[in-house]
């Protein structure tokens, strides 16, 4: 039986430049959290970094062709802040915003759009030594910087993204330590919240005052979040968990407003019940799309061991190589849920993909069965949601390469495409194969 989609519809892959592109040091770069980070012993899997990467820095235009290759209609990669601003604050790096000129050309050049995300959590180590995300100057210093990118790449960019997982930076990063810059404080994250919220909405608010062209939208890892049985605790602790990560970024950009449930916890009221109605309205400033990222569904029980009182609870079941359940039916729900509460505004599943224990054989092929059955019962779900009416346009598997996988190091595989991390030699996986029929025609079997 084949699954058609929509004439119109967006087939994609994504990356993220700390991630994919090297050339860590030099070409007028600044040293980024994520640099320091995995520099510091223990933090990340191996003693990896991301000095070298995939090398994409030096290797886009094969990259690029790579693309062309799999028939992507759009590629969403992402634009690094401490390589294009000499000071992180106000001073150009022509040599930085050069390298992505070439590459949005390349894409163009190639009829791929190009899909730009200004934020992907390499924040410039400099303002993190300034107090990084709680500091509102760093909020002003994004805006400068998203202005700039604006301006520089205008008319060469076909969709904006101004954040990426906002709630996984914030808490990975400054509430649970297991991600840069490896802080611990709860206060600290209300307060960063607040601010990448305001710098989001800002950053919107300048590029519909300054007439850019493109869309602009933001990305958000939503899941559905499950209680793990019906008593009143559990239950209870499941709307506590969707409020701190799906709601209280949704809630904002939506409605103006930070949920309840939040706002009864004394550090998060302590920073967000002071703000003033002017704020709220720049923060919700209408974008034209909204970018989910999906991976796996949460089941919680209440849990006084929890941070916000609930704890996610291991299921049983088929697992990616990361350890994560394999939900598809969660990217139905999310989708779902946004249109019931938010409206049917465009979606487009900026991330979506898995990593598997891949194999390179002795004929330098990799036959990822396990990956393309993962994405063909994601696609299933995605094309039931669009027959259901809702307002989806498109698709970025995650991720193009195998990379830097943050905290994992190079230890997890997500690529459509193998990366040998000592020669840089670019294998497309089998995956890959079953995809690009997808692309040309527009339709999958099952």
């Amino acid at each position: 039986m084949n699954h058609n989609f929509p004439d119109d519809f967006i087939w994609g892959a994504a990356t993220a430049s700390f991630q994919i592109e090297g050339a860590a040091y030099g070409f007028g770069k600044l040293p980024s959290i994520w640099d320091t980070f995995s520099h510091t012993p223990g933090n990340v899997a191996n003693g990896d970094t991301g000095d070298f990467a995939c090398d994409h820095y030096n290797r886009f235009v094969q990259d690029i062709a790579i693309m062309k290759e799999l028939g992507i209609k759009a590629y969403r990669f992402s634009i690094s802040w401490p390589r294009v601003m000499k000071d992180a604050k106000n001073t150009p790096n022509p040599q930085g915003i050069e390298f992505y000129k070439n590459l949005t050309d390349e894409l163009i050049k190639n009829d791929i759009k190009p899909v730009a995300t200004l934020y992907h959590w390499d924040l410039p180590q400099i303002l993190q030594d300034e107090g990084g995300w709680a500091n509102k100057k760093t909020a002003e210093y994004f805006v400068n910087f998203a202005d700039l990118m604006f301006r520089e790449l205008d008319g060469r960019v076909y969709q904006w993204i101004t954040f990426n997982e906002p709630s996984v930076f914030i808490f990975l990063g400054n509430l649970d330590g297991v991600h840069a810059p490896g802080m611990k404080d709860i206060w600290t994250s209300a307060k960063c919240v607040h601010n990448v919220l305001w710098a989001h909405g800002s950053a919107v608010k300048i590029f519909r005052e300054k007439g850019y062209k493109g869309q602009i939208g933001i990305t958000l890892n939503l899941a559905p979040y499950e209680p793990a049985s019906s008593e009143i605790n559990d239950v209870m602790a499941a709307s506590t968990g969707d409020a701190q990560w799906n709601r209280l970024f949704l809630d904002p950009i939506f409605k103006g407003t930070y949920p309840e449930i939040i706002m009864n916890n004394p550090e998060f009221r302590k920073v967000l019940g002071t703000l003033d109605s002017h704020e709220m309205e720049v923060i919700s400033e209408k974008i034209d799309f909204l970018g989910i990222n999906y991976y796996f569904r949460n089941v919680v029980k209440y849990s006084q061991k929890g941070k916000l009182g609930f704890e996610s609870v291991k299921m049983d079941g088929e697992k990616t190589y990361f350890g994560w359940e394999v939900y598809p039916q969660g990217l139905y729900d999310i989708l779902r849920y946004i249109k019931e509460n938010y409206g049917n505004i465009p979606l487009y599943i900026t991330e979506n993909g898995a990593t598997y224990d891949d194999i390179l054989t002795s004929d330098r092929k990799i036959h990822d069965v396990q990956r393309i059955s993962y994405l063909k019962r994601h696609f299933e779900k995605a094309l039931r949601a669009i027959q259901d009416g809702i307002n989806l346009k498109g698709y970025y598997v995650w991720s193009l390469l195998d990379n830097f996988e943050w905290a994992e190091g190079y230890s997890k595989r997500f690529g459509l495409v193998y990366i040998d991390y000592n020669t840089f030699e670019r294998i497309p996986k089998d995956s890959f194969l079953w995809y690009k029929k997808v692309i040309e025609e527009n339709t999958f079997e099952v």
